[in-house]
């Protein structure tokens, strides 16, 4: 019996998924790696990120999935290395063997050579960063509602996003709404409605990509959210207790005890490795450059979906970094891989672009569908409509829409819990000596 071809997938996000799914009936074996065992719906990771929904709402377990899927195989394991000579990927405990290589491994953070502020200044891929920065905000307050000093507790009751992208605005509004309503009434000592929310945009305008008039409304929607925004601000240093920022010729240092940042990413450290072993480009955001049919130069066997790559073929720019990009990428290379074991090819890869949308809050979000643009409720209502069926599993549809309506129904938060190592408030440390002693 003659051996199926070995499709190896790295990366159980969207664009590793969709691939896998796209190849349930192609005559190959398929194994998809992850250092997870889950898929993450990341558009909604905000949303956990500020006590909306429970990390299991938006993540689902990769095996059950593909349960049914019998070509497919699903490992826990690490990708440290791609021998692209002799088609193995290095795994942190073996290697593993293939005809064909998907690299769909996303991005992480870009801090743009300050990599010390990320221990400062957090961003939102993971589920731990995710739960590390609710517990953050949640001990802000808490430690708010103990200081006495007014100085330090409007320090405390600061909050600052770096970026105005869909993340940071998300993030903005979120916090607005949980400061303004869900946390109304909750303490005795402080008004969580004192809170102030700073957004720094370093562009004229927050959310770049989308039109002007989006744009505007998104800004106008913030502001009524009592949102701060700071555009054509670049921040210059952040401590752990202050940011410090530039507006043309001036700088000022704001005090701040919680920054999060959503000011852009770059590719995952895979990708480095795999342009070292293979001499392929890498851009400044260290994506790798890909052909027209998202394979790398030279091999044409390997490749690189989603985050991790840079496709210019089209537009003569990269393809956004979003959800969209990386479904269909996964699919066109699956279906490409099945064409190429009946002899045949597919035209170059070309992105559909289905529109793009973010919300800002409560009844407010802006949709640019490209043949038609707006603002509002009905936009709010689109954009909980497309996430909810987007969502992988059933289980996790029903939960997200039951926790959707009771939120909007009470204006509560219920995942608001403070996990982790140190769940008291900032500044404070567990003395386990005492505790030994007691």
């Amino acid at each position: 019996m003659d051996r199926l071809p070995e499709v190896v997938i790295i990366g159980g996000g969207f664009g590793g998924l969709y691939a896998a799914k796209r190849l349930r009936r192609a005559p190959v074996h398929v194994t998809l790696l992850d250092r997870r065992n889950f898929h993450l719906f990341q558009p909604l990771l905000y949303q956990v990120a500020t006590g909306g929904l429970s990390p299991a709402n938006i993540a689902s377990p990769l095996r059950a999935i593909l349960k049914r899927q019998q070509n497919t195989q699903v490992l826990l394991a690490e990708a440290a290395d791609i021998d692209v000579a002799n088609h193995r990927v290095i795994l942190c405990d073996g290697a593993l063997p293939y005809d064909f290589l998907i690299v769909a491994a996303g991005a992480q953070d870009n801090y743009f050579g300050h990599d010390l502020w990320q221990s400062h200044a957090p961003g939102l891929k993971t589920v731990e960063e995710a739960t590390d920065i609710r517990g953050r905000i949640l001990r802000a307050f808490e430690a708010a509602e103990r200081e006495s000093d007014p100085q330090r507790r409007r320090a405390l009751l600061t909050f600052v996003i770096v970026g105005g992208g869909a993340t940071g605005v998300e993030m903005a509004g979120a916090i607005a709404e949980l400061s303004h309503h869900t946390l109304r009434g909750n303490f005795k000592h402080i008004n969580p409605a004192d809170a102030r929310i700073v957004l720094l945009e370093g562009m004229e305008r927050v959310l770049p990509p989308y039109v002007p008039k989006l744009s505007a409304r998104a800004h106008a929607a913030l502001v009524r959210l009592g949102v701060t925004v700071r555009t054509n601000t670049f921040v210059t240093d952040i401590q752990a207790d202050a940011v410090t920022m530039r507006c043309g010729e001036q700088s000022e240092r704001l005090e701040t005890r919680t920054v999060l940042w959503a000011a852009g990413v770059r590719g995952s450290s895979l990708g480095a490795a795999l342009a070292k072993t293979s001499g392929v480009e890498l851009d400044r955001a260290g994506r790798i450059v890909v052909q027209p049919d998202l394979s790398l130069p030279g091999h044409a066997e390997v490749f690189v979906i989603g985050d991790l790559a840079n496709y210019s073929h089209q537009t003569g720019k990269p393809l956004p970094g979003v959800a969209q990009v990386a479904m269909q990428e996964g699919r066109y290379v699956a279906d490409l891989i099945q064409q190429r074991l009946r002899g045949g090819m597919l035209p170059p890869f070309r992105y559909k672009d289905r529109g793009s949308m973010a919300v800002i809050g409560r009844n407010a979000a802006v949709v640019d569908l490209g043949w038609i643009r707006f603002s509002g409720f009905l936009a709010w209502y689109i954009w909980l409509l497309v996430h909810l069926v987007s969502l992988i599993q059933f289980g996790n549809k029903v939960l997200v829409l039951i926790q959707w309506a009771a939120n909007y129904v009470t204006r509560n938060r219920s995942a608001r819990l403070i996990t982790g190592e140190n769940p008291l408030p900032l500044g404070c440390t567990p003395d386990t000596e005492h505790a030994q002693r007691l």
